[in-house]
């Protein structure tokens, strides 16, 4: 019993004396010489996708929207009293200029003008006859003058009483069409000036716009510019007037494009969008997705120097190209980032491969 116990003394001390030789005297291995060898390795660089971009010169279009308009509306009215007793148009109807549109009872005005023709007529016969009087000195001087007054008095009346006759007729100013009339028997005996009918010119037809202060610069009249109106069609015009002042309300300055519209078909008050050519400006092509923010809030581009290393460009938009952009700072020659520009910081140091080499290898 008592060597029995002696051996299990002796297993356990060899057990603990077995244990404690590992920490005491640990033995080296290549793996933990590996592990406490401090890592020397560099660590690896992130890798982007970059295209070269090039400097050019690129024409801008403003493009804007706006509605047509005509270039010229009246309302003709009667420029004299009476009952309105003839409406020779409809509504929708070409006429031309002289045409007449209405017609006013006579009241009285064509017997004013025979008795002026006639008085008219006296006064020039008399005229005629003491003429040879006063020649041979039958006569005074002095009355060939009032003869003469009393001759341009009757000329005078005359040519009032025509007036007045032909008032009683409403003609058309220009080529148009009417869009609005009265109906006959309307009264304009108590107010002259009433509104017989209303016309429209639509040949030329106006493109109107408003631009803002900061876009006014470059353009001026007699540049060319696109209209495509909501309905698909598409014309082209000139800029033919551009507001010296601003709207007190918008800010905003007037812009005219006058448009060929010999057969109508461009109506009156339709929406436009109108594209004006600005003046050619130095500008880089970048994907849409390339631009982004650095850290203070500027849009730019990040791009890859010539020592590898990460630089943000502020950039201006020139023009929105759909899926590409126009910008302009961009120096000519630059490696712009175009995939994992979000991922990287200024300064920074990566790998850049071409755009074209990227999406190969992530195919």
């Amino acid at each position: 019993m008592k060597a029995s116990r002696i051996a299990a003394v002796g297993i356990v001390v060899g057990a603990v004396a077995w244990v404690a030789s590992g920490h005491l005297m640990p033995h080296e291995s290549s793996e933990s010489r590996a592990a406490i060898r401090p890592n020397t390795a560099e660590p690896k660089l992130f890798r982007v996708a970059v295209i070269e971009t090039k400097l050019a010169p690129h024409a801008r279009r403003l493009v804007l929207s706006g509605r047509t308009e005509a270039d010229k509306k009246v309302t003709i009215t009667a420029r004299t009293g009476g009952v309105l007793t003839e409406m020779r148009v409809r509504r929708g109807m070409h006429v031309k200029k002289g045409d007449v549109i209405a017609v006013l009872s006579d009241d009285a005005r064509e017997a004013q003008v025979a008795q002026a023709t006639a008085l008219y007529h006296q006064r020039k016969t008399e005229l005629e006859a003491r003429r040879k009087l006063i020649e041979q000195g039958s006569l005074p001087k002095l009355e060939a003058v009032n003869l003469e007054a009393q001759y341009k008095s009757a000329e005078a009346a005359l040519a009032a009483a025509v007036a007045e006759r032909d008032r009683g007729v409403l003609r058309a100013p220009w080529d148009g069409i009417i869009t609005n009339h009265s109906e006959v028997g309307g009264a304009s005996l108590a107010m002259q000036g009433a509104p017989v009918a209303q016309m429209v010119s639509l040949d030329p037809m106006l493109a109107v716009v408003e631009v803002s202060e900061r876009r006014l610069r470059g353009l001026k009249v007699g540049d060319e510019a696109e209209v495509r109106l909501v309905t698909g069609q598409t014309a082209t015009g000139r800029i033919r007037y551009i507001a010296p002042s601003a709207s007190d309300t918008t800010r905003t300055y007037r812009v005219d494009i006058e448009i060929k519209n010999p057969d109508g078909a461009i109506p009156d008050g339709i929406t436009a969008e109108v594209s004006i050519p600005m003046a050619p400006v130095p500008a880089s092509r970048v994907p849409r997705s390339a631009l982004t923010f650095s850290s203070s809030g500027d849009l730019g581009v990040r791009m890859v120097n010539g020592g590898a290393k990460v630089d943000f460009v502020p950039v201006s938009v020139v023009e929105d190209d759909q899926g590409h952009m126009w910008v302009s700072g961009i120096p000519d020659g630059a490696r712009v980032i175009v995939q994992g520009q979000d991922f990287v910081r200024e300064g920074q140091q990566v790998v850049a491969v071409p755009a074209e080499v990227a999406v190969g290898s992530a195919r």
